[in-house]
């Protein structure tokens, strides 16, 4: 009996520690293949620009900027892919022996969400100075952003520095991950019942559900991006920042969404390589899941 408890707790983690590994893959690929848009995205989401004046910008600045900003999204992402999938399954194991009700999906889904936002919210920031174009002269490269936080006091290097914008990157990411989770496999499994193969269905679940959760949550993205920009002493509450922003954006959805369109073709993207990838890998190397 001993031993068959200790095999158990070791198949346990061995699944976990692949889980993790699947989901780094997936995620690394993804970002890689998807970083142009995403830049063009930013872009929209600081100046307010259609995607033409966008991709004209970008254009304009030459090939050899193109990817910059790219590092801190990479590692992000590969951490985010470690956590999120990982985290989840290591939760929703212990939560639920069969895994399938709803409520525990998104507990779990929730929960991931949040630590991932706890590890991965200075990445974030430091790739929105990196992207933003105002701040090449001052702040050229990591280095100089990293030495710059590190001259603030330790409060502040919370507050304004690594976490600036925590507060909705955390609603952002505990709300997303919560319904990616909540509906990921439901669709790919009604997919399956209705004959597709899995890797359409998995990709096919992922886009969908990367295409409503990003539309959903895009306003507070763009909030976050404008957020993580800024620089300085000057501390905002999270309502007065939304309320200027607001304003910013002359108190209209139309252009509080620009950069939607590419929302939805990124999220469709992303989240349908990743989860494709991810439910292949663990296909193949965990069966018996």
């Amino acid at each position: 009996m001993q031993q068959n408890s200790e095999d158990s707790a070791n198949n346990s983690v061995v699944t976990s520690l692949k889980n993790c590994g699947f989901g780094a893959a997936s995620s690394c690929m993804a970002t890689f293949l998807t970083f142009p848009v995403h830049k063009t995205i930013f872009r929209q989401q600081i100046h307010g620009f259609i995607i033409r004046k966008a991709v004209a910008q970008l254009c304009q600045e030459g090939l050899i900027k193109f990817y910059r900003g790219i590092l801190p999204p990479l590692l992000a992402k590969t951490i985010q892919g470690t956590l999120l999938f990982g985290t989840y399954d290591s939760l929703i194991g212990n939560m639920s022996a069969e895994g399938t009700h709803l409520y525990h999906r998104c507990i779990a889904g929730s929960l991931s969400g949040i630590i991932e936002a706890l590890v991965l919210t200075p990445f974030e920031r430091i790739q929105n100075v990196l992207q933003d174009h105002r701040k090449d002269v001052k702040f050229p490269n990591i280095q100089s952003i990293l030495k710059e936080f590190n001259s603030y006091s330790i409060k502040d290097k919370l507050q304004l520095g690594y976490y600036r914008g925590f507060l909705p990157i955390l609603l952002r990411n505990g709300t997303g991950s919560a319904l990616y989770f909540s509906f990921k496999d439901p669709i790919k499994n009604s997919l399956l019942d209705k004959g597709l193969p899995s890797g359409i269905s998995a990709f096919v679940s992922g886009s969908f559900n990367g295409m409503i959760v990003c539309f959903i949550l895009y306003p507070l993205s763009a909030v976050i991006a404008n957020m993580q920009s800024h620089f300085g002493e000057e501390k905002m509450s999270f309502r007065n920042f939304i309320a200027n922003f607001w304003v910013s954006r002359a108190r209209s959805l139309l252009y509080v969404y620009r950069g939607g369109s590419l929302v939805i073709l990124r999220s469709c993207i992303t989240w349908g390589i990743t989860t494709t990838i991810y439910e292949l890998l663990k296909a193949t190397h965990c069966p018996e899941n």
